[in-house]
Protein backbone atom coordinates (compact mmCIF):
# COMPACT_ATOMS: atom_id res chain seq x y z
CA UNK A 1 0.00 0.00 0.00
CA UNK A 2 1.72 3.62 -1.26
CA UNK A 3 1.18 6.42 1.16
CA UNK A 4 -0.14 9.49 -0.94
CA UNK A 5 -0.06 13.34 -0.04
CA UNK A 6 -2.20 15.66 -1.05
CA UNK A 7 0.65 16.90 -3.52
CA UNK A 8 1.21 14.10 -4.97
CA UNK A 9 -3.04 13.51 -5.01
CA UNK A 10 -2.82 16.89 -6.86
CA UNK A 11 -0.35 15.68 -9.51
CA UNK A 12 -2.30 12.56 -10.25
CA UNK A 13 -5.53 14.62 -10.71
CA UNK A 14 -3.72 16.96 -12.93
CA UNK A 15 -2.30 14.40 -15.06
CA UNK A 16 -5.50 12.66 -15.22
CA UNK A 17 -7.34 15.70 -16.97
CA UNK A 18 -5.84 16.66 -19.59
CA UNK A 19 -7.77 19.81 -20.11
CA UNK A 20 -6.14 21.13 -17.54
CA UNK A 21 -2.48 20.79 -19.10
CA UNK A 22 -2.47 23.80 -20.82
CA UNK A 23 -3.29 25.95 -17.31
CA UNK A 24 -1.22 23.65 -15.06
CA UNK A 25 1.45 24.42 -17.67
CA UNK A 26 1.52 28.28 -17.87
CA UNK A 27 1.21 28.22 -13.66
CA UNK A 28 4.76 25.90 -13.83
CA UNK A 29 6.12 28.34 -16.34
CA UNK A 30 5.37 31.41 -14.58
CA UNK A 31 6.10 29.75 -10.77
CA UNK A 32 9.27 27.78 -12.02
CA UNK A 33 12.86 29.11 -13.12
CA UNK A 34 14.13 25.29 -13.06
CA UNK A 35 10.88 24.53 -15.64
CA UNK A 36 11.08 27.71 -17.72
CA UNK A 37 15.09 27.38 -17.62
CA UNK A 38 15.11 23.57 -18.91
CA UNK A 39 12.11 24.26 -21.39
CA UNK A 40 14.41 27.29 -22.89
CA UNK A 41 17.44 25.16 -23.07
CA UNK A 42 15.79 21.86 -24.45
CA UNK A 43 13.53 23.90 -27.23
CA UNK A 44 16.61 25.56 -28.41
CA UNK A 45 19.15 22.62 -28.36
CA UNK A 46 16.24 20.69 -30.34
CA UNK A 47 15.97 23.45 -32.34
CA UNK A 48 19.09 24.05 -33.27
CA UNK A 49 20.14 19.75 -33.93
CA UNK A 50 16.73 19.87 -36.12
CA UNK A 51 18.16 22.18 -38.80
CA UNK A 52 21.75 20.89 -38.41
CA UNK A 53 20.15 17.31 -39.24
CA UNK A 54 17.54 18.74 -41.43
CA UNK A 55 20.87 20.61 -43.20
CA UNK A 56 23.05 17.40 -43.11
CA UNK A 57 20.08 15.02 -44.82
CA UNK A 58 19.06 17.58 -47.71
CA UNK A 59 23.26 17.57 -48.09
CA UNK A 60 23.73 13.90 -48.23
CA UNK A 61 20.77 13.50 -50.48
CA UNK A 62 21.79 16.30 -53.00
CA UNK A 63 25.73 14.64 -52.85
CA UNK A 64 24.45 11.10 -53.19
CA UNK A 65 22.12 11.86 -55.81
CA UNK A 66 24.61 14.04 -57.57
CA UNK A 67 27.05 11.12 -57.04
CA UNK A 68 25.04 8.42 -58.76
CA UNK A 69 23.49 10.37 -61.34
CA UNK A 70 27.41 10.91 -62.37
CA UNK A 71 28.25 7.55 -62.62
CA UNK A 72 25.15 6.93 -64.22
CA UNK A 73 26.26 9.80 -67.17
CA UNK A 74 29.24 8.10 -67.42
CA UNK A 75 28.57 4.94 -67.47
CA UNK A 76 25.91 5.85 -70.52
CA UNK A 77 28.86 7.67 -72.12
CA UNK A 78 31.34 4.99 -71.52
CA UNK A 79 28.91 2.57 -73.44
CA UNK A 80 28.02 5.00 -76.22
CA UNK A 81 31.36 5.69 -76.66
CA UNK A 82 32.58 2.17 -77.46
CA UNK A 83 29.95 1.43 -79.62
CA UNK A 84 30.29 4.54 -81.67
CA UNK A 85 34.34 3.74 -81.90
CA UNK A 86 33.25 0.07 -83.50
CA UNK A 87 30.49 1.36 -85.82
CA UNK A 88 33.04 4.05 -87.03
CA UNK A 89 35.85 1.51 -87.54
CA UNK A 90 33.51 -1.14 -89.14
CA UNK A 91 34.21 -1.77 -92.87
CA UNK A 92 30.94 -2.77 -94.15
CA UNK A 93 30.56 -1.47 -97.65
CA UNK A 94 27.72 -1.85 -99.04
CA UNK A 95 26.02 -4.97 -97.43
CA UNK A 96 22.84 -4.51 -95.90
CA UNK A 97 23.20 -7.83 -94.10
CA UNK A 98 26.20 -6.90 -92.68
CA UNK A 99 25.03 -3.66 -91.25
CA UNK A 100 22.22 -5.23 -89.74
CA UNK A 101 24.60 -7.92 -88.17
CA UNK A 102 26.89 -4.92 -87.29
CA UNK A 103 23.66 -3.42 -85.55
CA UNK A 104 22.69 -6.57 -83.58
CA UNK A 105 26.29 -6.79 -81.92
CA UNK A 106 26.31 -3.11 -81.04
CA UNK A 107 22.76 -3.51 -79.00
CA UNK A 108 24.56 -6.24 -77.17
CA UNK A 109 27.59 -4.35 -76.92
CA UNK A 110 25.46 -1.47 -75.31
CA UNK A 111 23.77 -3.95 -73.01
CA UNK A 112 27.33 -5.40 -71.66
CA UNK A 113 29.64 -2.23 -71.70
CA UNK A 114 26.78 -0.43 -69.27
CA UNK A 115 25.54 -1.02 -65.69
CA UNK A 116 22.05 -0.04 -66.81
CA UNK A 117 18.83 -2.16 -65.77
CA UNK A 118 16.92 -0.99 -69.48
CA UNK A 119 18.07 0.31 -72.86
CA UNK A 120 16.04 1.15 -75.88
CA UNK A 121 16.56 3.12 -78.96
CA UNK A 122 14.98 4.87 -81.94
CA UNK A 123 15.85 5.86 -85.15
CA UNK A 124 15.93 9.31 -85.27
CA UNK A 125 13.77 10.99 -88.33
CA UNK A 126 15.15 14.02 -90.03
CA UNK A 127 12.64 17.20 -89.46
CA UNK A 128 11.00 17.56 -93.41
CA UNK A 129 10.44 13.22 -92.92
CA UNK A 130 12.42 12.85 -95.90
CA UNK A 131 14.28 9.35 -94.83
CA UNK A 132 17.72 10.00 -96.53
CA UNK A 133 19.41 6.54 -94.80
CA UNK A 134 20.76 3.95 -97.51
CA UNK A 135 19.92 1.41 -95.06
CA UNK A 136 16.68 1.08 -92.51
CA UNK A 137 17.24 -0.69 -88.93
CA UNK A 138 15.16 -1.09 -86.46
CA UNK A 139 15.00 -0.09 -83.14
CA UNK A 140 15.88 -1.88 -80.01
CA UNK A 141 14.06 -2.18 -76.61
CA UNK A 142 16.31 -4.37 -73.61
CA UNK A 143 14.49 -3.77 -70.22
CA UNK A 144 13.77 -0.48 -70.90
CA UNK A 145 10.22 1.13 -72.19
CA UNK A 146 10.16 3.92 -74.47
CA UNK A 147 6.95 5.12 -72.73
CA UNK A 148 8.63 5.96 -69.75
CA UNK A 149 10.80 8.51 -71.93
CA UNK A 150 9.99 12.13 -71.82
CA UNK A 151 8.74 14.07 -74.73
CA UNK A 152 10.97 16.63 -73.44
CA UNK A 153 14.07 14.56 -73.22
CA UNK A 154 13.78 12.81 -76.37
CA UNK A 155 13.55 16.42 -77.92
CA UNK A 156 17.12 17.42 -76.35
CA UNK A 157 18.26 14.19 -77.20
CA UNK A 158 17.39 15.13 -81.05
CA UNK A 159 18.13 18.46 -80.74
CA UNK A 160 21.87 18.13 -79.44
CA UNK A 161 23.82 15.53 -81.03
CA UNK A 162 27.10 16.24 -78.68
CA UNK A 163 25.68 16.40 -75.06
CA UNK A 164 23.76 13.75 -72.72
CA UNK A 165 20.66 14.68 -71.07
CA UNK A 166 18.51 12.85 -68.06
CA UNK A 167 15.65 12.58 -66.06
CA UNK A 168 14.51 11.40 -62.76
CA UNK A 169 12.05 8.75 -63.27
CA UNK A 170 10.03 5.86 -61.44
CA UNK A 171 11.22 2.21 -62.09
CA UNK A 172 9.49 -0.81 -61.82
CA UNK A 173 11.98 -3.36 -60.56
CA UNK A 174 10.12 -6.82 -59.64
CA UNK A 175 7.49 -5.78 -59.18
CA UNK A 176 7.82 -2.69 -56.97
CA UNK A 177 8.65 1.09 -57.62
CA UNK A 178 12.31 2.55 -57.23
CA UNK A 179 13.78 5.57 -57.54
CA UNK A 180 15.71 6.03 -61.30
CA UNK A 181 17.35 7.70 -63.84
CA UNK A 182 17.12 7.92 -67.82
CA UNK A 183 20.17 9.19 -69.63
CA UNK A 184 19.91 9.55 -73.46
CA UNK A 185 22.11 10.83 -75.93
CA UNK A 186 22.79 9.95 -79.95
CA UNK A 187 24.60 7.33 -81.88
CA UNK A 188 25.19 8.05 -85.66
CA UNK A 189 24.88 4.59 -87.35
CA UNK A 190 27.00 5.16 -91.09
CA UNK A 191 24.34 4.39 -93.70
CA UNK A 192 21.51 4.21 -91.16
CA UNK A 193 21.40 7.65 -89.46
CA UNK A 194 21.38 9.24 -86.06
CA UNK A 195 19.91 7.06 -82.95
CA UNK A 196 18.61 8.35 -79.65
CA UNK A 197 19.55 6.05 -77.32
CA UNK A 198 18.54 5.80 -73.44
CA UNK A 199 20.08 4.08 -70.18
CA UNK A 200 17.81 3.33 -67.18
CA UNK A 201 19.66 2.90 -63.89
CA UNK A 202 17.83 1.60 -60.58
CA UNK A 203 18.56 4.15 -57.94
CA UNK A 204 16.89 2.11 -54.84
CA UNK A 205 20.65 1.63 -53.57
CA UNK A 206 21.22 5.49 -53.05
CA UNK A 207 17.69 5.70 -51.68
CA UNK A 208 18.36 3.02 -48.97
CA UNK A 209 21.94 4.67 -48.04
CA UNK A 210 19.78 7.94 -48.01
CA UNK A 211 17.64 6.67 -45.47
CA UNK A 212 19.87 4.91 -43.08
CA UNK A 213 21.67 8.15 -42.60
CA UNK A 214 18.54 9.78 -41.86
CA UNK A 215 17.42 7.62 -39.74
CA UNK A 216 20.90 7.55 -38.19
CA UNK A 217 20.85 11.93 -38.00
CA UNK A 218 17.64 11.45 -35.97
CA UNK A 219 18.57 8.82 -34.08
CA UNK A 220 21.82 10.54 -33.02
CA UNK A 221 19.66 13.67 -32.74
CA UNK A 222 17.23 12.44 -30.41
CA UNK A 223 20.08 11.03 -28.18
CA UNK A 224 21.69 13.74 -28.32
CA UNK A 225 18.73 16.24 -27.21
CA UNK A 226 18.10 13.42 -24.17
CA UNK A 227 22.16 13.96 -23.13
CA UNK A 228 21.57 17.46 -23.14
CA UNK A 229 17.88 17.72 -21.45
CA UNK A 230 19.95 15.36 -18.59
CA UNK A 231 22.99 17.35 -18.38
CA UNK A 232 20.80 20.30 -18.06
CA UNK A 233 18.98 19.07 -15.49
CA UNK A 234 21.74 17.95 -13.40
CA UNK A 235 23.03 21.30 -13.91
CA UNK A 236 19.79 23.32 -12.96
CA UNK A 237 19.26 21.28 -9.85
CA UNK A 238 22.58 22.27 -8.93
CA UNK A 239 22.15 25.89 -9.41
CA UNK A 240 18.66 26.12 -9.10
CA UNK A 241 18.21 23.96 -5.61
CA UNK A 242 20.01 27.00 -3.77
CA UNK A 243 18.14 29.87 -5.57
CA UNK A 244 14.77 27.55 -4.61
CA UNK A 245 15.83 26.89 -1.27
CA UNK A 246 16.22 31.04 -0.42
CA UNK A 247 12.94 31.87 -2.59
CA UNK A 248 11.05 29.53 -0.13
CA UNK A 249 13.52 30.88 2.95
CA UNK A 250 12.85 34.61 2.30
CA UNK A 251 8.76 33.53 1.85
CA UNK A 252 8.71 32.31 5.35
CA UNK A 253 10.55 35.12 6.75
CA UNK A 254 8.18 37.66 4.95
CA UNK A 255 5.43 35.42 6.56
CA UNK A 256 6.80 35.80 9.91
CA UNK A 257 8.92 33.26 10.67
CA UNK A 258 11.92 35.46 11.70
CA UNK A 259 13.69 32.32 12.84
CA UNK A 260 14.25 30.62 9.46
CA UNK A 261 17.73 30.58 7.83
CA UNK A 262 19.41 28.91 5.04
CA UNK A 263 21.95 25.66 5.42
CA UNK A 264 25.44 27.32 3.89
CA UNK A 265 28.05 24.89 2.05
CA UNK A 266 31.03 25.78 0.26
CA UNK A 267 32.81 28.47 -0.69
CA UNK A 268 31.11 29.98 -3.50
CA UNK A 269 28.85 32.81 -4.77
CA UNK A 270 25.66 30.44 -3.59
CA UNK A 271 27.12 30.26 -0.11
CA UNK A 272 28.29 33.71 0.02
CA UNK A 273 24.46 34.34 -0.80
CA UNK A 274 23.36 32.11 1.75
CA UNK A 275 25.23 33.70 4.56
CA UNK A 276 24.32 37.23 3.09
CA UNK A 277 20.85 36.16 3.50
CA UNK A 278 21.39 35.03 7.36
CA UNK A 279 23.01 38.10 8.02
CA UNK A 280 20.01 40.29 6.59
CA UNK A 281 17.42 37.83 8.38
CA UNK A 282 19.55 38.75 11.56
CA UNK A 283 19.42 41.73 11.43
CA UNK A 284 15.90 41.76 10.61
CA UNK A 285 15.05 39.96 13.17
CA UNK A 286 16.71 41.99 15.97
CA UNK A 287 15.16 45.24 14.52
CA UNK A 288 11.75 43.75 14.65
CA UNK A 289 12.35 42.64 18.09
CA UNK A 290 13.86 46.24 19.12
CA UNK A 291 11.08 48.11 17.58
CA UNK A 292 8.08 45.66 18.90
CA UNK A 293 9.71 46.10 22.34
CA UNK A 294 9.56 49.86 21.82
CA UNK A 295 6.41 49.54 20.30
CA UNK A 296 4.85 47.69 23.83
CA UNK A 297 6.75 50.61 25.97
CA UNK A 298 5.04 53.12 23.64
CA UNK A 299 1.32 51.33 24.08
CA UNK A 300 1.83 50.78 27.74
CA UNK A 301 2.92 54.22 28.12
CA UNK A 302 0.25 55.65 26.14
CA UNK A 303 -2.32 53.08 28.67
CA UNK A 304 -0.79 54.05 31.97
CA UNK A 305 -0.38 57.93 30.78
CA UNK A 306 -4.10 58.25 30.12
CA UNK A 307 -5.91 56.28 32.46
CA UNK A 308 -3.53 58.22 35.19
CA UNK A 309 -4.77 61.19 33.87
CA UNK A 310 -8.68 60.32 33.24
CA UNK A 311 -8.57 61.76 37.09
CA UNK A 312 -7.19 64.66 37.53
CA UNK A 313 -8.84 66.21 34.12
CA UNK A 314 -11.92 65.10 35.60
CA UNK A 315 -11.32 67.59 38.25
CA UNK A 316 -9.77 70.16 36.20
CA UNK A 317 -12.85 69.78 33.96
CA UNK A 318 -14.85 70.59 36.90
CA UNK A 319 -13.41 73.29 38.08
CA UNK A 320 -13.08 74.85 34.56
CA UNK A 321 -16.96 74.33 33.84
CA UNK A 322 -17.70 76.14 37.11
CA UNK A 323 -15.50 79.23 36.07
CA UNK A 324 -16.34 79.64 32.83
CA UNK A 325 -20.09 79.02 34.41
CA UNK A 326 -19.46 82.01 36.51
CA UNK A 327 -17.44 84.28 33.96
CA UNK A 328 -19.83 86.61 33.41
CA UNK A 329 -18.90 87.88 37.24
CA UNK A 330 -15.42 88.47 36.19
CA UNK A 331 -13.74 91.22 34.55
CA UNK A 332 -13.39 90.66 30.63
CA UNK A 333 -9.35 89.31 30.86
CA UNK A 334 -10.51 86.69 33.85
CA UNK A 335 -13.58 85.98 31.73
CA UNK A 336 -11.54 85.21 28.43
CA UNK A 337 -9.58 83.24 30.53
CA UNK A 338 -11.59 81.08 32.00
CA UNK A 339 -13.59 80.79 28.43
CA UNK A 340 -9.80 79.33 26.88
CA UNK A 341 -9.33 76.87 29.91
CA UNK A 342 -12.77 75.51 29.40
CA UNK A 343 -12.29 75.13 25.72
CA UNK A 344 -8.82 73.48 26.26
CA UNK A 345 -9.74 71.09 28.48
CA UNK A 346 -12.33 70.05 26.82
CA UNK A 347 -9.96 69.71 23.68
CA UNK A 348 -7.76 67.75 26.72
CA UNK A 349 -10.30 65.43 27.13
CA UNK A 350 -11.07 64.48 23.79
CA UNK A 351 -7.24 63.88 23.10
CA UNK A 352 -7.47 61.96 26.09
CA UNK A 353 -10.67 59.83 24.98
CA UNK A 354 -8.70 59.27 21.73
CA UNK A 355 -5.46 57.94 23.29
CA UNK A 356 -7.68 55.56 24.91
CA UNK A 357 -9.44 54.25 22.30
CA UNK A 358 -6.25 53.31 20.63
CA UNK A 359 -4.76 52.22 23.64
CA UNK A 360 -8.06 49.97 23.08
CA UNK A 361 -7.53 49.29 19.60
CA UNK A 362 -3.55 48.10 20.43
CA UNK A 363 -4.76 45.56 23.28
CA UNK A 364 -7.60 43.99 21.24
CA UNK A 365 -9.97 44.67 24.07
CA UNK A 366 -12.28 46.80 21.31
CA UNK A 367 -15.70 45.43 21.46
CA UNK A 368 -18.81 45.71 19.33
CA UNK A 369 -22.39 46.90 20.67
CA UNK A 370 -24.33 46.13 18.18
CA UNK A 371 -27.57 47.57 17.37
CA UNK A 372 -30.21 47.44 14.32
CA UNK A 373 -29.92 51.08 13.30
CA UNK A 374 -30.92 52.80 9.77
CA UNK A 375 -27.92 54.55 8.53
CA UNK A 376 -30.00 57.17 6.57
CA UNK A 377 -31.42 58.40 9.72
CA UNK A 378 -28.14 58.20 11.64
CA UNK A 379 -26.22 60.05 8.83
CA UNK A 380 -29.33 62.50 9.14
CA UNK A 381 -28.86 62.91 13.02
CA UNK A 382 -25.23 63.88 12.53
CA UNK A 383 -26.00 66.16 9.87
CA UNK A 384 -28.25 67.95 12.42
CA UNK A 385 -25.61 67.84 14.98
CA UNK A 386 -22.85 69.18 12.70
CA UNK A 387 -24.93 72.19 10.51
CA UNK A 388 -23.88 75.03 13.57
CA UNK A 389 -20.52 74.24 13.35
CA UNK A 390 -20.96 73.94 9.10
CA UNK A 391 -23.22 77.17 9.02
CA UNK A 392 -20.11 79.24 11.05
CA UNK A 393 -17.86 78.47 7.94
CA UNK A 394 -20.39 79.08 5.46
CA UNK A 395 -20.64 75.28 4.65
CA UNK A 396 -23.72 73.61 3.18
CA UNK A 397 -24.72 70.20 4.11
CA UNK A 398 -26.83 68.33 2.08
CA UNK A 399 -27.88 64.79 2.45
CA UNK A 400 -28.53 62.10 -0.99
CA UNK A 401 -30.00 58.88 0.45
CA UNK A 402 -31.68 56.84 -2.24
CA UNK A 403 -31.27 54.11 0.36
CA UNK A 404 -29.63 52.76 3.45
CA UNK A 405 -32.65 53.12 5.43
CA UNK A 406 -33.56 49.48 6.20
CA UNK A 407 -32.06 48.87 10.03
CA UNK A 408 -28.74 46.80 9.51
CA UNK A 409 -27.07 45.52 12.71
CA UNK A 410 -24.14 48.05 13.96
CA UNK A 411 -22.61 49.43 16.50
CA UNK A 412 -24.25 53.12 16.42
CA UNK A 413 -21.93 54.77 18.80
CA UNK A 414 -19.27 54.14 16.51
CA UNK A 415 -20.44 54.72 13.40
CA UNK A 416 -21.49 58.57 14.35
CA UNK A 417 -18.07 58.80 16.05
CA UNK A 418 -17.01 57.94 12.28
CA UNK A 419 -19.40 60.32 10.56
CA UNK A 420 -18.56 63.33 13.17
CA UNK A 421 -14.89 62.72 12.02
CA UNK A 422 -15.88 62.36 8.70
CA UNK A 423 -17.89 65.48 8.27
CA UNK A 424 -16.10 67.55 10.07
CA UNK A 425 -12.84 67.36 8.45
CA UNK A 426 -15.09 67.83 5.07
CA UNK A 427 -16.06 71.23 6.75
CA UNK A 428 -12.71 72.04 7.70
CA UNK A 429 -11.04 71.45 4.39
CA UNK A 430 -14.27 72.17 2.03
CA UNK A 431 -12.98 75.86 2.02
CA UNK A 432 -17.30 76.84 2.31
CA UNK A 433 -18.23 74.94 -0.86
CA UNK A 434 -21.53 72.50 -0.48
CA UNK A 435 -20.31 68.65 1.42
CA UNK A 436 -23.20 65.87 0.16
CA UNK A 437 -23.36 63.18 2.52
CA UNK A 438 -24.32 60.13 -0.07
CA UNK A 439 -26.26 56.92 1.52
CA UNK A 440 -27.16 54.22 -0.05
CA UNK A 441 -27.43 50.42 -0.18
CA UNK A 442 -28.09 47.32 -1.77
CA UNK A 443 -28.65 43.53 -1.00
CA UNK A 444 -24.97 43.10 0.41
CA UNK A 445 -23.69 46.42 2.17
CA UNK A 446 -24.72 49.61 3.11
CA UNK A 447 -22.17 52.98 2.68
CA UNK A 448 -22.58 56.04 3.40
CA UNK A 449 -19.50 58.37 1.42
CA UNK A 450 -18.62 62.17 2.61
CA UNK A 451 -17.77 64.48 -0.02
CA UNK A 452 -16.28 67.59 -0.12
CA UNK A 453 -14.94 70.14 -2.93
CA UNK A 454 -12.11 71.71 -1.19
CA UNK A 455 -8.27 71.83 -1.99
CA UNK A 456 -7.95 67.81 -2.60
CA UNK A 457 -4.52 65.93 -1.59
CA UNK A 458 -2.06 64.43 -3.80
CA UNK A 459 -2.33 60.26 -4.02
CA UNK A 460 1.21 59.92 -1.70
CA UNK A 461 -0.58 62.05 0.93
CA UNK A 462 -3.80 60.01 0.37
CA UNK A 463 -2.47 56.79 1.22
CA UNK A 464 -0.87 58.24 4.38
CA UNK A 465 -4.27 59.85 5.51
CA UNK A 466 -5.23 57.31 8.22
CA UNK A 467 -1.56 57.02 9.75
CA UNK A 468 -1.42 58.23 13.53
CA UNK A 469 -1.10 61.65 13.88
CA UNK A 470 -0.44 62.21 9.99
CA UNK A 471 -1.63 65.52 8.48
CA UNK A 472 -1.31 66.58 4.98
CA UNK A 473 -0.61 70.10 5.89
CA UNK A 474 0.74 70.81 9.44
CA UNK A 475 1.06 74.47 9.17
CA UNK A 476 -2.52 74.64 8.26
CA UNK A 477 -4.43 76.42 10.77
CA UNK A 478 -7.08 74.38 11.63
CA UNK A 479 -10.25 75.91 13.50
CA UNK A 480 -12.06 72.47 14.29
CA UNK A 481 -9.76 71.14 17.73
CA UNK A 482 -8.51 67.81 16.01
CA UNK A 483 -6.08 64.96 17.75
CA UNK A 484 -4.37 63.56 14.16
CA UNK A 485 -6.40 59.94 15.54
CA UNK A 486 -9.56 60.53 13.62
CA UNK A 487 -9.31 58.92 11.14
CA UNK A 488 -7.13 56.26 12.21
CA UNK A 489 -10.18 55.45 14.96
CA UNK A 490 -12.11 55.88 12.21
CA UNK A 491 -10.69 53.19 9.63
CA UNK A 492 -10.36 50.76 12.94
CA UNK A 493 -14.27 51.24 13.65
CA UNK A 494 -14.71 50.27 10.26
CA UNK A 495 -12.32 47.44 10.01
CA UNK A 496 -14.21 45.87 13.42
CA UNK A 497 -17.64 45.77 11.90
CA UNK A 498 -15.93 43.62 9.41
CA UNK A 499 -16.57 46.86 6.53
CA UNK A 500 -14.22 49.01 4.86
CA UNK A 501 -13.11 52.88 5.36
CA UNK A 502 -12.02 54.10 1.16
CA UNK A 503 -10.65 57.81 0.37
CA UNK A 504 -10.38 59.24 -3.27
CA UNK A 505 -9.11 62.64 -3.64
CA UNK A 506 -7.79 64.57 -6.13
CA UNK A 507 -6.14 68.27 -6.06
CA UNK A 508 -8.02 71.31 -6.73
CA UNK A 509 -11.22 68.71 -7.01
CA UNK A 510 -12.17 67.59 -3.79
CA UNK A 511 -12.02 64.39 -1.32
CA UNK A 512 -14.82 62.00 -1.13
CA UNK A 513 -14.65 59.14 1.65
CA UNK A 514 -16.74 56.14 1.48
CA UNK A 515 -17.61 54.12 4.65
CA UNK A 516 -19.60 50.59 3.46
CA UNK A 517 -20.84 48.25 6.07
CA UNK A 518 -21.40 44.62 5.29
CA UNK A 519 -25.01 43.48 5.97
CA UNK A 520 -24.75 39.91 6.91
CA UNK A 521 -22.25 37.68 8.87
CA UNK A 522 -19.70 41.07 9.34
CA UNK A 523 -18.06 39.93 5.33
CA UNK A 524 -18.22 42.83 2.34
CA UNK A 525 -19.35 40.39 -0.83
CA UNK A 526 -19.25 43.03 -3.96
CA UNK A 527 -18.89 46.70 -4.82
CA UNK A 528 -19.48 48.77 -2.38
CA UNK A 529 -23.69 50.64 -2.94
CA UNK A 530 -22.09 54.52 -2.86
CA UNK A 531 -19.09 54.54 -5.56
CA UNK A 532 -15.43 55.83 -4.25
CA UNK A 533 -14.29 58.03 -7.09
CA UNK A 534 -17.49 61.03 -7.61
CA UNK A 535 -18.91 60.52 -11.51
CA UNK A 536 -19.76 64.25 -11.58
CA UNK A 537 -16.94 66.80 -11.10
CA UNK A 538 -18.64 69.55 -9.35
CA UNK A 539 -21.48 69.62 -6.85
CA UNK A 540 -23.57 72.55 -8.01
CA UNK A 541 -25.77 70.01 -9.55
CA UNK A 542 -25.75 67.83 -6.88
CA UNK A 543 -29.40 66.58 -5.33
CA UNK A 544 -30.70 68.69 -2.33
CA UNK A 545 -31.17 66.98 0.89
CA UNK A 546 -34.21 64.26 1.18
CA UNK A 547 -37.00 65.07 3.67
CA UNK A 548 -37.26 61.43 5.52
CA UNK A 549 -40.95 62.93 6.49
CA UNK A 550 -41.88 62.53 2.91
CA UNK A 551 -41.20 59.20 2.71
CA UNK A 552 -44.46 56.76 3.07
CA UNK A 553 -43.62 54.84 6.79
CA UNK A 554 -44.40 51.48 5.50
CA UNK A 555 -40.82 51.41 3.62
CA UNK A 556 -39.38 51.33 7.10
CA UNK A 557 -39.31 48.28 8.97
CA UNK A 558 -40.45 48.33 12.24
CA UNK A 559 -38.72 49.79 15.04
CA UNK A 560 -36.39 51.57 11.88
CA UNK A 561 -37.83 54.98 13.50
Amino acid sequence: MVATTPATTAAVAALSDWRGWPGALAQLWRRSLRFRTLSVTLLLTALAIFVTCVTMALVIQNDLFESRKNQALEDALRAVDSAQAILDSAEIGDDPAALSELWDSIQKDLARNSTAEGITGSRIETESGADVATVRLNGFTAGLSMNLVSQALRNRVVELDDRQFYQSVSLDVSGKSVPGIIVGQQLNVPQAGPFEVYFSYDLEDADQTLSFVQRTLWIAGIGLVAIVAAISYVVLRTVSTPIIEVAETSARLASGDLGVRIEVHGEDELATLGRSFNAMADSIQSQIKELGELSLVQQRFVSDVSHELRTPLTTIRLAADMLNDQREDFDPVMARTAELLHTQVQRFETLLSDLLEISRYDAGSVQLELEATSLAHLAEDMIDQMRPLAEGHGTELRLVAPGGYSPVDMDPRRVRRVLRNLIGNAIEHGEGRPVVVTVDSNQNAVAVGVRDSGLGMEPADAERVFDRFWRADPSRQRTIGGTGLGLSIALGDASLHGGTLAVWSELGVGTNFVLTLPRHDGRLDGPSPVPLEPQDRGLDDATQPIELADIPSHLFDEGSL
